[in-house]
């Protein structure tokens, strides 16, 4: 990135109401890049955190007071006359109607029905041009919440976890590792397990990523790979990044920027808390947590003693979602 551009600190809000709708506003005559579509937002003054910038912002722009504002991720983007340090956040609470404070458009579109892939920049469901930064963020969008990883440990406990899983698919579950590293079993009936869980996935509609304990042949066969810290710095090293979705374990600084240099899709940091699989270690708290996943540039699954008791919690210190191995993901009802 060139050093003579100006760089620009920015806080960007993903309004998203109850039907799922997000909000987009379009420039305005007299602005740069006049006549496309952003995500609501602007400057962070000094002294202010993102979370007030975005607030005031809000305010000014649409007239409405965020009172849930989650922070998400920071992405730096390049454009021809500036370099844009964006912070976006998820904005899921708000007193007032929107309305366009500065004369700009307002539109609430699905944003599954903008097209990422047929062009530089998205196009909404209008056919309106968004700003090129607004890709990344409308990708991330689309990652599921909640990350289930396995530990089914031995072929007679894997008709339960299947049963368990089967489960959490049909409450809406969407992301699932196989992650076996103490297996008790021969290498066939690990095969075997994996590919029963692959199956289920496909059968539910979830993505499926494979560890990188597990040979780099069945890499390929799921949805992607989830690396394990040293694998990530070392297929770094030898500049190899695996096919699909690409998900980095990390727990420093060096594993954060490991995984910003491999492009990973997303990353899975902790041990947030305190844990029963980690005894002994201290956890990182939530104040590191975020500190570290301010510097992914990617969504951030949070890890280590995680719940849909933490969800919230974790969002709040920027975290994308949770992943667990034992703890509930998914909601139950009174009967169960």
């Amino acid at each position: 990135m060139s050093e003579s551009k100006p760089y620009i600190r920015v806080a960007a809000g993903l309004i998203i109401d109850p039907r799922g709708r997000l909000l987009l506003g379009q420039r305005p005559e007299g602005k740069a890049w006049p006549g496309w579509w952003e995500f609501p937002g602007g400057k962070i003054e000094a002294g202010e955190t993102v979370e007030q910038a975005l607030v005031r912002e809000l305010d000014e722009e649409l007239g409405i007071h965020a009172t849930c504002v989650y922070p998400w991720v920071v992405h730096v983007h390049e454009y021809p006359k500036t370099i844009v340090e964006l912070a976006f956040c998820q904005v899921t609470a708000w007193e007032g109607n929107p309305h366009g404070r500065e004369n700009q458009a307002l539109d609430w579109v699905d944003p599954w029905e903008i097209r990422l892939d047929e062009s530089e920049h998205p196009i909404g469901p209008g056919g309106g041009s968004l700003l090129p930064a607004a890709a990344p963020p409308l990708r991330w969008l689309r990652l599921p919440t909640r990350y289930r990883l396995s530990r089914i440990g031995h072929p007679d406990r894997l008709a339960d976890w299947l049963a368990d899983l089967r489960h959490e698919l049909l409450r809406g579950l969407q992301l699932v590792q196989f992650r076996e590293p103490d297996w008790q079993g021969d290498p066939a009936s690990l095969r075997e397990a994996f590919l029963a869980v692959l199956a289920l996935c496909r059968q539910q509609g979830a993505r499926c990523l494979v560890n990188s304990a597990h040979p780099p042949s069945w890499w390929s066969e799921a949805d992607g790979v989830q690396l394990r810290a040293a694998d990530a710095a070392r297929i770094l090293q030898n500049d190899t990044r695996p096919p699909g979705w690409l998900g980095v374990s990390a727990h420093t600084a060096e594993d954060i920027e490991c995984a910003r240099q491999l492009q990973a899709d997303f990353v899975v940091l902790g041990h947030a808390l305190d844990t029963d699989s980690h005894p002994g270690l201290p956890a990182l708290g939530w104040d590191r947590f975020r500190a570290l996943a301010n510097a992914a540039g990617r969504p951030v699954f949070a890890i280590g003693g995680q719940s849909l008791d933490t969800l919230d919690a974790a969002r709040r210190h920027g975290a994308h979602g949770i992943a667990a191995i034992r703890g509930q993901l998914v909601e139950t009802s009174p009967a169960e």
